[in-house]
């Protein structure tokens, strides 16, 4: 998402894949679930497309706070506090989910959240703003667990350069000086390449807020939400979550049905998912150039089916998960 300025009333920014997503869920109607709600935008997105009724949810204080100064003029919208990985028991029987992953730029831009390694704040990281720091991670993790997560969840090469940099220089309680030690050790970072802290500060957001579980849980949680022909709508930013994504579609869905228009009988569905997007939808180069941070985002759309809700194991969608956990 991409942070601007507070208008009561007023989109404050457009989400990415938002155009993409609006086409392949199309026509959009009934009660859908907004389950990254963040600053509303896919929320008003899809009652400006046709949606009667759009559940918001966000586990962030700072969502709810900054969508009070314009909830009011949008009826149609409605915000709980949860996470999205419990989405089901917010609501049942409905004709859609859209999920946008990943640490939003309302938190990103924001130096006091700690999420940035190119602006000085706490080493906080926490979306939900309850529970164990980034800082505490850093300051209290043996260096084996540390490099472990740095590998597992930032699938940093040098975790455990890293991990021995990090333990000999902490406490570290602020962004921009871990970010500068890590520079160090890795080299500093060249134009037109991701920045070296990229990996340690994603590994440390994700374990800080357990995005990959969240993740997990929350694609059942959809699965048990939607009504058969609801659709759940998923974008992801960086290539272990369009795997679990990926690898949960292949799991509980089945290929989009070219049925013969002339055609007496349709198949039966034999999965609780068909899946539309026969590949990951990108951004276009319009939208690239409006926003840059679109460049990593893939959409994925599945449709519900009669089958009913089934369970897979965070192995089987290949969900990265931490020794001994």
């Amino acid at each position: 998402m991409a942070a601007a300025g507070r208008t009561s009333g007023e989109a404050p920014h457009i989400p990415v894949l938002l155009e993409p997503l609006l086409r392949e869920v199309a026509p959009v109607s009934g009660v859908w679930i907004d389950g990254t709600f963040g600053n509303g935008g896919y929320a008003r997105g899809l009652v400006e497309a046709g949606a009667e009724r759009v559940i918001g949810i966000d586990r962030d204080p700072l969502a709810h706070e900054m969508a009070a100064e314009w909830l009011g003029d949008w009826p149609a919208i409605t915000l709980v506090r949860e996470n999205f990985s419990n989405m089901d028991k917010v609501a049942q029987g409905v004709d859609g989910v859209v999920l946008d992953l990943g640490v939003s730029s309302m938190q990103l831009d924001l130096a006091e959240r700690g999420f940035s390694f190119m602006k000085d704040g706490p080493l906080d990281m926490r979306m939900g703003q309850e529970g164990p720091t980034a800082a505490d991670l850093v300051n209290t993790l043996s260096e084996e667990a540390l490099a472990d997560v740095l590998y597992v969840y930032g699938e940093e090469r040098q975790s455990r350069r890293l991990a021995k940099a990090i333990v000999m220089d902490r406490p570290f309680t602020r962004t921009l000086p871990l970010a500068q030690m890590i520079e160090r050790v890795l080299g500093r970072t060249k134009p037109g390449v991701a920045h070296a802290a990229t990996r340690t500060f994603q590994a440390l957001r994700i374990a800080v807020n357990g995005e990959y579980e969240a993740l997990w849980l929350g694609l059942m949680a959809a699965e048990r939400a939607l009504k058969p022909g609801g659709k759940l709508a998923v974008v992801t930013f960086h290539s272990v979550e369009d795997r679990m994504v990926k690898r949960f579609f292949q799991l509980h869905g089945e290929k989009k049905k070219h049925v013969n228009r002339y055609a007496t009988e349709v198949e039966a569905a034999e999965a609780p998912f068909e899946v539309l997007t026969r590949k990951a939808v990108g951004p276009d180069p319009e939208e690239l150039a409006r926003n840059p941070r679109a460049r990593s985002a893939k959409l994925r759309v599945a449709r519900r089916t009669e089958i009913p809700a089934m369970e897979v194991s965070a192995d089987e969608i290949a969900m990265p998960s931490l020794k001994g956990r």
